[in-house]
């Protein structure tokens, strides 16, 4: 059987790097069907999960390949905008050291059975869960980063180069590099039990692990 949810997860990744080749070419059209291309790739980041869900095809390779697809999309962006010299070179830079630590740290997580949401969330502190597991702050992450990456084309664009958007686009990649130290280091500070011998598993006793 086909996995309708995994197709979406490429596909993305390849309309990405196709919105990303669009910005290098001259023309207000191309750079306005790259916008849209981007607000749709962002969108699909959502359909791959959801219709993971709806059609019953979520498994473990999947989530894998969401996770993947996501840093793909995400650099990709990071790094052509710093090529166009639309951001400093440090973001691409902050994402990528970030990214790399925390996905060798969750990849580590789940061989002993934690996850970086839910029930069996490898964070250990209030905080920490809040900062990294929450909802709250997933959500808000999520849309910083989405219009970030929108507002940066639309502010190179003959409509809206003259307006506050610039300004608006500049403070949110601030925005979103700040989310991304914050919901990073409390994977970093909270990560030691993971690597003790003695260290729990997610199928222990919540209050055994919380120790």
């Amino acid at each position: 059987m086909v996995n309708i949810a995994n197709i979406v997860t490429v596909s993305r990744v390849g309309l990405a790097l196709i919105a990303i080749y669009m910005l290098s070419l001259p023309g207000e059209a191309i750079r306005w069907a790259a916008f849209w291309l981007t607000a749709f790739v962002i969108y699909a980041d959502a359909l791959d999960g959801y219709l993971a869900r709806k059609l019953n095809q979520a498994s473990k390779f999947g989530g894998i390949l969401d996770i993947a697809g996501d840093r793909v999309v995400e650099m990709s962006y990071w790094i052509a905008y710093a090529a166009f010299q639309w951001v400093p070179l440090w973001v691409p830079l902050l994402f990528t050291v970030r990214g790399t630590f925390v996905d060798a740290i969750r990849s580590h997580a789940s061989e002993q059975g934690f996850t970086a949401f839910g029930a069996k969330t490898m964070m250990q502190s209030g905080l920490g869960k809040f900062l990294v597991a929450s909802n709250f702050s997933r959500f808000t992450y999520a849309v910083c980063k989405a219009l970030a990456f929108c507002f940066l084309i639309a502010a190179r664009t003959e409509m809206f180069s003259k307006t506050p958007l610039p300004m608006v686009a500049d403070v949110l990649v601030y925005i979103t590099c700040a989310f991304c130290v914050l919901r990073g280091l409390p994977v970093l500070l909270e990560s030691s039990f993971l690597f003790k011998t003695d260290a729990p598993t997610a199928a222990m006793d919540k209050d055994t692990v919380s120790k």
